[in-house]
């Protein structure tokens, strides 16, 4: 009886456990059904037809503020968003008929996709880095101006822009882990490392479209937008990193090199015919700065040395005035550590030459004499023994004797330009070593008058 007892007092509460399962499942469908109804507030009221017609009425930002309500009201978002009329209201595509110079016209629609980029980082809050990346993509894929091969007009498309605009408003805040599926997930879109390899690999100028539209996408999609520098180091060190130093030297030309006002494509020869301007320098120089700032991790001072010293035969050796411009423009901390280096490496001659340049550009350019003169006293503190700083000394005096002589066999022969170049060069070069010799003088004067 005993056992009987047992059995039914067994029995029975697992009866009743079951059927309460089964209501409380009941009950719990429920309550969520009237939790969503409720976090819609006042729009539960309303068709989800009638509620669609009043995001018309909203602007981007608007319904990015929206979408912050509850879990519901952003779900409601995300279908309208995925609608055609959604689609056609949210993703504008008139990147060409705006005037890309007109500064209004051209913000207008980089500020709308700053707002979307907004609203579906707040819709897709709640959801996975793997599974926001594809539903994004799943709303842009049909927008070929944000494809890399994807715009017949590219250098007169704002299309890149716009979709680099959004992207950084996407993943401003997100971890480098994040950041770095983001990353991947866009160069498994665009193949991007094959079109590298083949630009990479190619002969200079060979592939220049490719060229163009990597150049393109690279500083559009990836990099231009960032406002902080250590944003920027990441996305530049993503897409470099992969390569070996010598693809490194040859992208990074591709990106930051001169390019031609007429069709946009880069001009390899550049720093080879003759010296450039600051300008065809400065997108190299900036972002060898940027290597070499602390914000960039994965950069040893090594790394950014001898990526300088790779990028100087890019595509064959440049002139040395370029090298030494170059090297002004890159800041004082990279000019010293590449001297330096020359300098421990026992390349005292091409380290001469080099300082030769630096005051030859200082005159052209303007600069202070005494910078080359500081700098040249610097590193001869690099040199372990008198002997070799003595040396090197006279190697800069050597230098600046053969220059001479040999523009001055230039000018005497005849062989001139429209310009006058040989002779405008012989003028600076004298002139040059004339203030580099009197600001050399002027310190010794200091120092021993103290």
């Amino acid at each position: 009886m005993t056992s009987i007892v047992s059995t039914s007092f067994t029995l029975i509460p697992n009866q009743k456990y079951r059927r309460s399962s089964r209501r409380s499942n009941c009950c719990n469908t429920g309550d969520t059904e009237s939790e969503s109804l409720t976090t819609l507030g006042n729009f539960k009221a309303l068709p989800l037809e009638i509620f669609q017609m009043v995001l018309e009425y909203l602007s981007v930002k608007d319904i990015s503020m929206l979408s912050m309500v509850s879990k519901a009201i952003s779900d409601r978002l995300i279908n309208y968003i995925s609608t055609s009329s959604g689609n056609r209201r949210l993703l504008l595509q008139d990147f060409h008929n705006l005037e890309i110079s007109s500064k209004r016209e051209g913000s207008c629609i980089l500020e709308h996709y700053r707002s979307l980029g907004l609203l579906l980082k707040r819709c897709t809050l709640l959801l996975p880095t793997k599974d926001r990346l594809k539903y994004i993509h799943k709303i842009l894929s049909d927008v070929s101006c944000f494809k890399l091969n994807g715009c017949p007009s590219p250098l007169h498309c704002l299309g890149l822009q716009c979709y680099g605009v959004f992207l950084q408003t996407l993943t401003a805040g997100w971890d480098e882990l994040e950041c770095l599926r983001v990353f991947n997930f866009l160069c498994e879109l665009s193949n991007l490392h094959r079109k590298v390899q083949t630009v990479v690999s190619s002969k200079p100028g060979s592939a220049r479209k490719l060229e163009l539209r990597i150049r393109l996408f690279c500083r559009s999609v990836l990099l231009n937008h960032w406002i902080h520098r250590s944003d920027s180091a990441f996305w530049l060190t993503r897409i470099l990193k992969p390569w070996p130093m010598v693809n490194q030297a040859r992208l990074l030309y591709i990106i930051f090199g001169p390019v031609s006002s007429l069709n946009g494509y880069v001009v390899w020869q550049k720093m080879v015919e003759g010296p450039t301007d600051e300008t065809s320098l400065k997108g190299l120089a900036d972002a060898i700065k940027l290597l070499y700032d602390t914000e960039a991790k994965e950069w040893t001072a090594d790394d950014v040395i001898s990526l300088v010293d790779e990028l100087s035969v890019v595509p064959q050796e440049w002139l040395m005035e370029n090298n030494a411009r170059l090297l002004i423009l890159s800041g004082n901390n990279i000019c010293f550590t590449f001297m330096a280096s020359k300098a421990v490496n026992g390349r005292a001659v091409e380290l001469a030459r080099l300082v030769v340049f630096l005051a030859l550009v200082c005159e052209k350019d303007l600069y202070c004499m005494d910078w080359a003169v500081k700098m040249m006293q610097k590193v001869c503190k690099v040199f372990s023994t008198p002997g070799e700083r003595n040396n090197f000394l006279q190697s800069v005096e050597n230098a600046f004797a053969h220059m001479i002589m040999d523009m001055l066999q230039s000018v005497m022969s005849g062989d001139r330009d429209e310009e006058d170049s040989s002779f405008l060069n012989l003028f600076h070069l004298v002139n040059a070593q004339a203030n580099f010799h009197k600001e050399i003088l002027y310190l010794t004067m200091r120092s021993t008058s103290t």
